[in-house]
């Protein structure tokens, strides 16, 4: 299952999705991985969360951004939860090509039983019709 939080660029989202992080470390069964552009919320992170820097791979496109979070959920049996800070920067998507990929993110991880929660730059106009279901936050 994915949650969507989605808002203009200097909106507030990111320090959303690091209050949620921070705030399911407290009660986590599973592991918890937070994947970003780079290092720089490493120390905003609790110890028991493991942070993966996105640039530190070849990720091109937003099929291959796919293939990456499958990996990481593949990798990791007791994943409890996933969150993906700045979706079109880390998957390298437009807005015309996002909602296959996150529809086929939203499958692994509901096969596998992963909430991944993800920080877009879109407004709710932005965002696809059948995406529109997936957001908890709108700023």
């Amino acid at each position: 299952m994915i949650q969507l939080i989605i808002g203009e660029k200097g909106k507030g989202k990111t320090k959303i999705l690091l209050d949620k992080v921070n705030e399911a470390a407290k009660n986590a069964k599973g592991n918890l991985v937070f994947v970003d552009k780079d290092s720089s919320h490493m120390f905003e992170l609790k110890n028991s969360i493991r942070l993966v820097n996105a640039s530190e791979y070849s990720v091109a496109s937003a099929e291959e951004f796919t293939g990456f979070i499958s990996g990481i959920i593949s990798a990791d049996h007791d994943l409890e939860q996933l969150f993906l800070d700045g979706y079109m920067i880390l998957a390298s998507a437009e807005s015309h090509n996002m909602e296959d990929s996150l529809l086929k993110i939203d499958e692994v991880s509901s096969r596998f039983n992963v909430t991944v929660t993800i920080s877009i730059s879109v407004t709710k106009d932005e965002l696809p019709e059948q995406l529109k279901d997936k957001v908890i936050v709108s700023l």
